[in-house]
């Protein structure tokens, strides 16, 4: 071999083990948007996120975290413009129109190809024969009560019925203290107020909004709830701003101390500890109308989890979504959040849970499980259109027999399509 050849060819070897090792050591970077991590304790889902990536070498995860309103807000804007993260947090109600729009893959082909066995999963909801979200995580929605102001107004304990509720948010409010009995968000913009603080109250007395899968809204058990909560309103017990509340605005609230009490998620059992660890709080089911006996129905939501199609690395995200989903893990994180699992064989260590997990636990066994928006179609606009009827009802602009029926019409149309 005479020298210009020999250079040549090793000058050809340096090249080949330059771009094996280069392959060797490419990289895939997921994106990973969801609201869990603020949450959660601070450093748990990265912490998760590190031994995923142990685990899986090659692949890197990015989290991209934010309250839920602005998360949804993000996931609305990415799934319009084809830019949404590889995988997606998701809420049941936002499941059926992101499908439809093409936003989120269908799983099955994933699954098939993994050989996954999906009699683990506790639920998987599906759009259209699709399966496109997992619930990871779910969390039931207690009331959550500021024991210090209850203490003060003279309650000694939790209302169960809808009258003791009035009573007791009358007892806490002093408008001169900017202090009221309890919070409604009901902002048009995230309409999760209507699902979460208006017909829960439904739920909670074992009645429907849905006859045999139509709307039933003008039932009394509907139109009496919104008079219920509008003679709370009349009564000046809901703190100020109701039509522009968010979720994340409640929480504010009563974490600094400002209404007594909130429906809410058992997810933010942490984020209420580490925002106020001097705030003295504790939880009860949600009150039932006076005399019922019956099994509380309990307002729940999920963390779901699913992936976008638009994704460069659908094999990968299957990976983190599998992850996610196994007994061992799905155990540490429904531990550290305080939620009911994913997967059935999940067996959570709630001995280092926040005290309060155990109250909810009673709670979840005495009850039975109530979200009739999960899976509807196009369920944020359903809210929406609510929304609108309710807000003209607090203004005065109608009755709350007038809502029910104004928001039937536009549910039925919907329903129809």
């Amino acid at each position: 071999m005479n020298v210009r050849r020999y250079i040549m060819a090793a000058q050809s070897a340096v090249a080949v083990w330059a771009l094996c090792a280069t392959c060797a050591f490419a990289q895939t970077n997921l994106e990973f948007i969801q609201w869990w991590e603020p949450e959660m304790p601070a450093g748990a889902l990265r912490s998760i996120m590190d031994d995923f990536e142990a685990a899986n070498p090659g692949i890197k995860v990015t989290l991209v975290s934010g309250p839920y309103s602005a998360t949804h807000d993000q996931i609305v804007v990415g799934a319009a413009s084809g830019t949404l993260s590889d995988v997606v947090g998701l809420d049941g109600a936002w499941v059926n129109g992101l499908a439809k729009q093409g936003a989120i893959a269908s799983m099955d082909s994933l699954m098939a190809d993994a050989k996954y066995d999906q009699t683990q999963i506790a639920d998987i909801i599906k759009v259209n024969g699709q399966s496109v979200m997992f619930p990871l995580a779910s969390f039931v929605y207690p009331v959550f009560v500021n024991l210090d102001l209850a203490k003060a107004a003279g309650i000694d304990k939790t209302p169960t019925n809808r009258t003791e509720f009035a009573d007791a948010a009358k007892k806490m409010t002093n408008a001169d203290k900017n202090q009221y009995g309890w919070v409604l968000p009901l902002s048009l913009q995230n309409p999760g107020g209507i699902q979460n603080d208006v017909m829960s109250w439904v739920w909670a007395s074992g009645a429907s909004m849905l006859k045999d899968g139509k709307p039933d809204l003008e039932n009394a058990s509907v139109v009496g709830t919104l008079e219920y909560i509008k003679s709370l309103q009349d009564a000046g017990v809901i703190a100020p701003g109701i039509f522009a509340k968010k979720e994340q605005d409640k929480v504010e609230e009563f974490v600094n101390g400002r209404v007594g009490m909130m429906i809410d998620s058992l997810a933010h059992i942490n984020l209420i500890r580490q925002r106020n660890p001097n705030l003295k709080f504790g939880i009860s089911a949600l009150p039932a109308v006076d005399g019922y006996t019956g099994k509380r129905g309990l307002p729940y939501a999920s963390w779901g989890i699913g992936i976008s199609d638009k994704s460069e690395h659908k094999a990968e995200a299957w990976k983190l979504v599998e992850y996610l989903m196994s007994p061992e893990v799905n155990s540490r994180l429904v531990s550290v959040a305080n939620a009911f699992p994913g997967n059935i064989h999940a067996k959570p260590d709630f001995s280092k849970a926040d005290p309060l997990f155990e109250e909810a636990f009673k709670i979840f066994q005495s009850g039975k499980l109530a979200n009739e928006f999960v899976g509807l179609p196009v369920a944020e606009d359903l809210m929406r259109q609510m929304n609108v009827e309710v807000q003209k009802m607090f203004d005065g602009q109608q009755t709350a027999k007038e809502a029910a029926a104004n928001t039937q019409k536009q549910w039925l149309v919907e329903f129809d399509k």
